[in-house]
């Protein structure tokens, strides 16, 4: 083999152990993340017996169900996390078949990891707050941010998550969100049935908080315009995004008004968190082209929203 065909598979090399390094780092960033969600839970919110949204919130439900009617009883050990990771295990299949091998690994990690740390962390035997409202939000607080910081390692939490996505693709008009909406409805409503209607006030409290704080943590969800002005190819750059973003792009040929030379107008819209990668790319190829980006910006129609 001669020296420049080894050179070009060592560089080959190393572009791909530092691509699986970085997919490393971000899972390791995501199991951060379910380790401060489960203290955030573990800590204020199953001391105040308070309860979450999704299939975390039924797997709570499901096992006060089962302590107050079976005296089934593990201690200091909340099984909820178990119980989650169980009602989890059909829609790792369909995340598998039906949305993609890598949301599918990330998910099942993120989902080992929450399951782990919600089973080993300790529960204080009294509420470490007596305020239930200074719980509810402490609590909201850690357990978004934990959720964001996994949302931005690419990690998921699994349950309305998978069958949010998977009923999006099949129809358009539906979102994560909506569904996310009905599921915690149907559980606040059982809430109030089975117990008090003051925990629903405080589960909603908590569930506000949550959503704040993850909103605030984790910057997928905002979209960002974005305009690519270089004088070089821009087929790679459109590659990069059509291929690696999975976003839509559109491009025209244009001149400056100063110079009157030929130049490329690339646009598209990414999630914040894409912009940052896009920005990196965009150095790779032409370090003298400039990038101009505008957030929060309105998309109606076909615009698919990323959770990893």
């Amino acid at each position: 083999m001669s020296r420049e065909r080894k050179k070009l598979h060592r560089s080959a090399d190393d572009m791909l152990w530092k691509l699986e390094r970085k997919d490393v780092v971000r899972l390791l960033i995501a199991v951060v993340g379910m380790f401060i969600y489960s203290v955030g839970v573990n800590t204020f919110i199953v001391p105040a017996d308070l309860y979450s949204g999704g299939v975390m919130g039924i797997s709570q439900i499901l096992r006060t169900l089962l302590i107050r009617y079976t005296d089934f009883s593990m201690g200091g050990t909340d099984i909820a996390g178990i119980i989650n990771f169980v009602l989890n295990i059909p829609l790792f299949f369909l995340a598998y078949f039906s949305i993609g091998r890598g949301f599918f690994i990330r998910t099942v990690v993120c989902i080992f990891s929450q399951t782990l740390f919600l089973t080993l962390i300790p529960i204080p035997a009294a509420p470490l707050v007596e305020d239930t409202i200074t719980a509810s939000l402490m609590g909201g607080i850690l357990a978004g941010a934990g959720m964001g910081i996994a949302l931005r390692g690419g990690g998921s939490s699994g349950g309305a998550d998978i069958l949010g996505m998977f009923i999006t693709k099949r129809r358009q008009e539906f979102s994560v969100g909506r569904l996310n909406l009905i599921i915690n409805c149907c559980i606040y409503l059982a809430c109030a049935l089975l117990f008090d209607i003051k925990v629903v006030i405080y589960c909603i409290i908590y569930s506000a908080a949550s959503a704040l704080a993850l909103d605030k943590t984790h910057t997928q969800n905002i979209s960002t315009g974005v305009f690519i002005f270089t004088k070089e190819e821009p087929q790679r750059v459109m590659a990069y995004i059509l291929t690696d973003l999975v976003r839509g792009v559109t491009y025209w040929e244009a001149r400056g008004g100063y110079t009157n030379q030929e130049t490329n107008i690339i646009f598209t819209v990414v999630s914040k968190h894409e912009l940052s990668a896009l920005k990196h790319k965009l150095r790779q190829v032409d370090p003298s082209a400039f990038l101009v980006s505008k957030e929060n910006v309105a998309v109606e129609g076909k615009f698919e929203k990323h959770l990893s």
